[in-house]
């Protein structure tokens, strides 16, 4: 076993292995360490329930296209677990990622931590020794008591909210705000996307409590579509790289929180960053070995909706697109399956229920088949559904960002 594979392994048998919402254990484990999280390059610090990966890889590609160097650290994986972590524009190595494990075991020692914040410390471990010009940090679950919240942040943003991870963050959309809004400090800037007036009353709050200056779209920036592309503050561009009319907000949240950090980027490097952006399992269109079995004609694409907010979005998606698609949807366990399916089903022509044995906590597909009513049909695999698709069609798959990154593996 690789110096690698053998930190991977002792990392996944840390405690507690639930989740547990709490500063205490990773601020000790930084001081340890010496604070890596006080060496990081300016902050950009990403909230939200739906979109925050988006805009962590505009925010990335618009630098980069300004000469940056830029961390990056997100979550999950899809599936290499180094895509995690970006160090100054590369994806972190073996080596880099075996190290960073090996001093937090060494300095953590037998004292209780979990697997997201020993993650987050070794991102932190890493960037802080190796020179950037910015750092982008994605928050795991809610905002205030997140891992990630021990950065001094130059900016931070609040994408879009809606219902996810109630056993954690509240039951309704303004308690999963105040949750999210918690990452906002004095008197770093906040960025917002057009959010209903539940979950951005606690966001104007939190803000003017701590005397951040907040930027909402709509209201102190515009970012819209416009024909083939977009217009931010008054600034045509082309459309942004990622799919999805949700994706022309996610891009302008990006841009303005640049703008507030205080880098200024020309017209020509807007385009080229936004054009350049990518990022998996966002209306992905698949070419590869599962697109090469279905009859000829058909398109494959692949989304990691897994939430109500999500498949909104994805709803609208289908709509636009017209003519019949066919679903192809796996789910996490404590995924409300019956919400997702009933925004997506009225634009399904088909659908089949899929759980792959790699996926994480997937939810049976005897729950998938019953929160449809009996309409979709077993897969029961991603395998097993597309073989039982014999004529020209667009399929989707959907449902889990574990489930994207098992059709990803297959589709290589």
């Amino acid at each position: 076993m690789s110096r690698f594979d053998a930190a991977l392994t002792r990392l996944h048998t840390l405690y507690p292995k639930l989740i547990d919402l709490r500063l205490e254990r990773l601020e000790r484990l930084l001081g340890a360490l010496g604070h890596p999280e006080r060496n990081l390059p300016p902050v950009l610090h990403v909230a939200g329930t739906n979109g925050k990966g988006s805009v962590c890889a505009f925010a990335r590609a618009l630098a980069e296209s300004a000469g940056l160097r830029v961390h990056v650290y997100t979550s999950p994986h899809l599936v290499r677990f180094n895509e995690r972590f970006r160090i100054a524009g590369e994806l972190a190595t073996d080596d880099q990622i075996a190290e960073a494990l090996d001093a937090i075991e060494a300095a953590n020692g037998p004292a209780q931590i979990t697997v997201f914040e020993a993650i987050t410390a070794a991102a932190f471990y890493m960037f802080a020794k190796h020179p950037a010009d910015l750092a982008i940090i994605e928050v795991g679950l809610g905002g205030r008591l997140d891992a990630t919240n021990v950065v001094a942040a130059k900016a931070c943003a609040i994408t879009s909210l809606s219902l996810d991870h109630v056993e954690f963050l509240g039951e309704d959309l303004a308690g999963i705000a105040a949750e999210k809004a918690g990452i906002i400090k004095a008197p770093v800037p906040v960025v917002v996307g057009a959010l209903p007036a539940a979950a951005l009353a606690p966001i104007i709050a939190r803000a003017r409590e701590m005397g951040a200056p907040l930027y909402r779209r709509g209201v102190e920036f515009t970012a819209d579509s416009q024909g083939e592309g977009m217009v931010f503050e008054g600034i045509s561009l082309p459309r942004p790289g990622l799919l999805g009319a949700h994706q022309v907000e996610n891009a302008g949240i990006a841009l303005m929180a640049l703008r507030a950090m205080g880098i200024g980027l020309t017209e020509a490097q807007m385009a080229a960053g936004l054009a350049r952006a990518e990022w998996p399992a966002r209306l992905q269109k698949l070419t590869g070995k599962l697109a090469a079995r279905l009859p000829p004609g058909s398109e494959l694409w692949l989304d990691g909706a897994h939430n109500p907010g999500g498949a909104e979005v994805l709803a609208g998606q289908l709509a636009s697109w017209g003519g019949p698609t066919t679903l192809v949807v796996g789910m996490k366990q404590s995924k409300d399956v019956g919400e997702v399916l009933r925004l997506l089903l009225p634009h399904a022509a088909a659908i089949y229920a899929v759980a792959e044995p790699g996926q994480h906590l997937a939810l049976p597909i005897e729950a998938i088949v019953a929160a449809s009513n009996g309409l979709a049909r077993p897969g029961p695999d991603i395998a097993g559904a597309l073989a039982q698709i014999t004529a020209p069609t667009r399929v989707l798959i959907c449902g889990s960002l574990y489930l994207a990154g098992e059709v990803l593996k297959q589709d290589a």
